[in-house]
Order: C-alpha cells, then sequence, then structure tokens
C-alpha cells in the first residue's frame, strides 16, 4: 500500500522535506502548542454543542414560562450526560488558549524572536490573539441569559459611542439594537463560521511561516551548529510524540478544570430580566474596563455636528487600540539590522526587556483597577499606581539588567 501511494504521491519527497525537518527542545516552546491543541478542542467541543443549541432570541415555553430559545437550549444542553462538561470544557479551552497566547508571545518578545525576518509572524501573532478576544466576546452572549446580555449590551454601547459612524455599526455588527431579534444569530453566525475561519486562515499562515523562516533557538545552541542550522530532534517521531503528550495533557487539565471550577451557571442568573446583574468581563478583558473606569466622566470632546468623544471610546476603543498599535509595531522599533535566528541575550536588548516588563505590569495593575469599588481603593489611588507602577518597574528592572551585565 505504502508503495502504490508513494508512487503516486511521492510520499517519500514529503517524508524528507517535512518528517525529517528540526524542532528546538525548550519548554517554552510548547505554549504555542497548547494555544494550537486548545484551539482543535474548540472546535471539537463546539461541533457538540452546535447540534444542541438554538441560536434564537424568540419566546418558546419550557416549565410553564415563556424563555428564550437560546436559554433553553443551554438548560437542555446541560441536563445531557456530557452535555454540562462539555459546555464547561469549550469555555476553559477559550480561556487557556488565550492565556498560551500571552506567555508564547511573551517568549518571543523576551527572546527577541519578533525581530528580522519575523516581523509578519509577530503580527499575525497580535491578529491571532485579537481573533481569539473576538471569539470569546461573540461566544459570551449565545447562552442569552441574563448575565451574557448584559456584558454582551456593554460592547454594543460602545460601538454605538463612536461618533459618527457608531450606530450604523453597532446595529449591522449585532443585527440590530441590541438585543434585538436578530442579534443572536448574527452572533452566532460569527462565533462558529467566520472568526473559527479567520482563525484558521490566521493559524495556517502563522505556521507556514514559521516552517519556512524556522524556529530561533537558545543561544547556547550556537557553539554546537556554528551557523544557522537548527539543533534539536526530528518532526517524526520524537516531535509528534511530544505533541501527542502535550495534547493529552492540554485535554486532562481542560477536564479537571470543567469537573472542579464550574463557570457561568445559567440557572442561577436566569433568562435577561428588566434588573441588570453586576457584571465584569473576564480577565483577558478586564484591563480594557480598568481603562474604562480610569477616564474620567467629563472627558467629553466635542466635534462638528453635534458628535462627541465620551469617554467610553476613550477607555473603551481609544486607548486599547494605541496600546495593541504599540504592541503590533514592535518590531520595527527595534534598531536590530541583522537577521535574529538566536535568542538574544536580556544583557543585548535592556531596553526593550524593560518596556516589556514594564507593560507587563501595566496590564497587572489596570486590571486591578476593575475591581477598584470592590477592593474599596479610591480612583485618583488607581490613577496614580497605573503610571508609577510602570514606570518604577521599567527603572528598575533597567537598572538591574544593566547591573548584572557590568
Amino acid at each position: 500500500m505504502y508503495e502504490w501511494l508513494n508512487e503516486r504521491l511521492d510520499l517519500d519527497r514529503f517524508k524528507e522535506k517535512y518528517l525529517k525537518k528540526v524542532f528546538p527542545v525548550h519548554p517554552t516552546y510548547f505554549f504555542g502548542e497548547v494555544a494550537l491543541f486548545s484551539f482543535v478542542i474548540l472546535v471539537l467541543t463546539g461541533l457538540y454543542l452546535l447540534f444542541s443549541y438554538t441560536p434564537s432570541s424568540q419566546l418558546v415555553e419550557m416549565g410553564g414560562k415563556k424563555i428564550p430559545a437560546a436559554y433553553k437550549s443551554i438548560l437542555l444542553i446541560n441536563s445531557q450526560p456530557l452535555g454540562l462538561i462539555m459546555r464547561y470544557v469549550h469555555h476553559w479551552a477559550a480561556h487557556l488558549m488565550l492565556a498560551a497566547l500571552i506567555l508564547h508571545m511573551a517568549r518571543v518578545f523576551f527572546s527577541g524572536a519578533y525581530k528580522k525576518p519575523r516581523e509578519i509572524n509577530w503580527i499575525l501573532g497580535v491578529v491571532l490573539f485579537t481573533l481569539a478576544i473576538l471569539a470569546g466576546f461573540t461566544g459570551y452572549s449565545l447562552p442569552f441569559d441574563s448575565l451574557s446580555v448584559v456584558a454582551t449590551g456593554i460592547g454594543y454601547e460602545i460601538a454605538n459611542s463612536i461618533p459618527y459612524i457608531g450606530n450604523a455599526i453597532a446595529n449591522f455588527v449585532f443585527a440590530g439594537q441590541f438585543p434585538a431579534p436578530g442579534s443572536i444569530p448574527r452572533l452566532y453566525m460569527y462565533h462558529i463560521f467566520l472568526v473559527p475561519m479567520l482563525l484558521f486562515a490566521t493559524i495556517g499562515l502563522h505556521m507556514l511561516i514559521m516552517v519556512k523562516q524556522k524556529h530561533t533557538q537558545p543561544l547556547k545552541n550556537k557553539a554546537i551548529t556554528g551557523g544557522t542550522k537548527i539543533l534539536g530532534i526530528p518532526m517524526y517521531p520524537q516531535q509528534i510524540s511530544l505533541m501527542i503528550f502535550v495534547f493529552l495533557t492540554t485535554l486532562a487539565v481542560l477536564f479537571f478544570l470543567a469537573s472542579f471550577l464550574p463557570v457561568h451557571n445559567v440557572e442561577y442568573f436566569g433568562p435577561p430580566t428588566l434588573t441588570t446583574p453586576m457584571v465584569k468581563p473576564d480577565w483577558y478583558l478586564l484591563w480594557i474596563y480598568g481603562i474604562i473606569k480610569l477616564i474620567p466622566g467629563t472627558w467629553n470632546i466635542p466635534l462638528p455636528g453635534g458628535a462627541v468623544i465620551n469617554p467610553e471610546v476613550i477607555g473603551g476603543l481609544i486607548a486599547p487600540s494605541i496600546i495593541m498599535l504599540i504592541i503590533t509595531i514592535a518590531p520595527f522599533l527595534s534598531k536590530s539590522k541583522e537577521p535574529v535566528h538566536y535568542w538574544e541575550p536580556v544583557s543585548q536588548r535592556p531596553i526593550a526587556t524593560a518596556v516589556g516588563i514594564a507593560f507587563i505590569v501595566m496590564f497587572i495593575a489596570l486590571s486591578v483597577t476593575g475591581y477598584q469599588a470592590e477592593l474599596n481603593i479610591p480612583i485618583w489611588v488607581c490613577r496614580l499606581y497605573v503610571v508609577v507602577l510602570p514606570l518604577i518597574a521599567f527603572f528598575l528592572s533597567l537598572s538591574l539588567i544593566k547591573r548584572k551585565e557590568a
């Protein structure tokens, strides 16, 4: 059978070109694989949920009450033998994918692997992270309970606040004033088709470029290879064996989390009502919520025609967009002229390393600000530490790196 297939498909050439590709060995390389496998698990569990979910906000009867069809279908999924655990695995896989992407991008940044010739892949990584957030946001609305409706409605209001074009954009994206009759079908289409297709395309292009350009590798490998050749293990059988182990470990961790850390109890929140439950965004959007809380309510910038740039637009769109833009163009802010094939020591890039640490501290400070009311922290204190703590982190990191270098 192999000879028959080889004669027609030239399997020997494929094996020589791809299955013998060498991969460097380092624990941090698995962050990218965990993100990829989390996406695979998201697709598989999503397919299971797909067959039982009803993407409609039309009222139907259940137990003598009128409730939205989407909410009813979630209750029915919860009653299935595997339904509830699949929902929870799907939820935690989304969180794990985002966490792994953040760790993967941090490894790439702090090792200098985002520089020439890998600028395109760095940009694709930022796009991938943004799409993963969009997937989480569009999926958050689908249970159509009171919590998800309020949380998604905040996104609608931010989009609607954009001067001049906000109302048109918001009504197009959400199929009317959320929650409109067409909102759930529209968001459902984004969640199960549009965003996954974009994720598939971005992941495929990202991996294709990675295979073409090869990995960067630890600097210690340079003394052995003497050039740009990769020191590591071949794709088959060693790397594939490791990938299978990482996939099974990822799956086991997700089932463990789903078994012991239940989330989003739709029965507790119930179907949408006139009351508004307390809503906090998930951790990966909490920093944006923190920015919104920091913007004074008096920051209304008038525009011609009576339009206004209000605090929600500044904190929810403009400020986050500027931060993400800075991250995206990071490779072009580097002064490196030569291609980077090995991890750069921290001592060679003290400023970039200190800036990276300052950004991490800033994101943590902004996320803490999201709980400002619960922690009873005066807002002026939050505004102070969001600026001061990253500066302290920058100068302290820079000082420690230069002292170690000396």
